[in-house]
């Protein structure tokens, strides 16, 4: 039974996947090593090129080229480290932080919020609390669940906690 109720998720999911995934442009708006970049000063902070260059484990001169074109577009900006004048950071700016989060929708979500919308009352709530439940049920990547046990309902990372509730909300 078991197997057989994840097959049907799983066609489910490409269907979902096949019907709300993007058309509008191609994905992946950025090369790769540009969105590398971007990634990772969303994730890290600012930074100076030279901090960039080792966690990225790139050349820096290589970075700075790469950081450079970033900033002509308008994704990236250098300011002074408040810190220490001497040092100039790179950091997103609004446009970079859009231009980031669009490139990582894979799903239109704009015609899965219209399809969401149209779903009876709670409908909505309980199908996006059950994928969070579902996604609890796996453990962090490079951590095993204990033997014989799964993770327990409710644990969720705060992030995921928060935009459940987010949408419960809204709804």
């Amino acid at each position: 039974m078991t197997e057989e109720v994840g097959e049907r998720f799983a066609d489910l999911f490409r269907a979902t996947y096949l019907t709300f995934h993007r058309r509008d442009r191609p994905r992946a708006q950025l090369a790769g090593a540009s969105r590398a970049v971007l990634e990772h000063l969303a994730m890290a902070g600012p930074l100076t090129i030279g901090e960039a260059a080792l966690h990225l484990e790139r050349a820096q001169s290589v970075v700075s080229e790469i950081v450079s074109h970033l900033v002509q577009q308008g994704l990236l900006e250098r300011e002074s480290d408040p810190a220490d004048r001497r040092r100039t950071l790179v950091w997103l700016t609004p446009d970079g932080r859009e231009t980031l989060r669009r490139d990582r929708d894979v799903l239109d979500v704009a015609r899965l919020g219209a399809a969401l919308s149209r779903l009876p009352p709670g409908q909505a709530g309980a199908l996006i609390e059950g994928l969070s439940a579902l996604i609890d049920q796996v453990p962090p990547a490079g951590q095993a669940a204990p033997a014989g046990q799964a993770p327990r309902a409710g644990q969720a990372p705060r992030a995921r906690q928060a935009s459940a509730r987010q949408f419960k909300e809204e709804i």
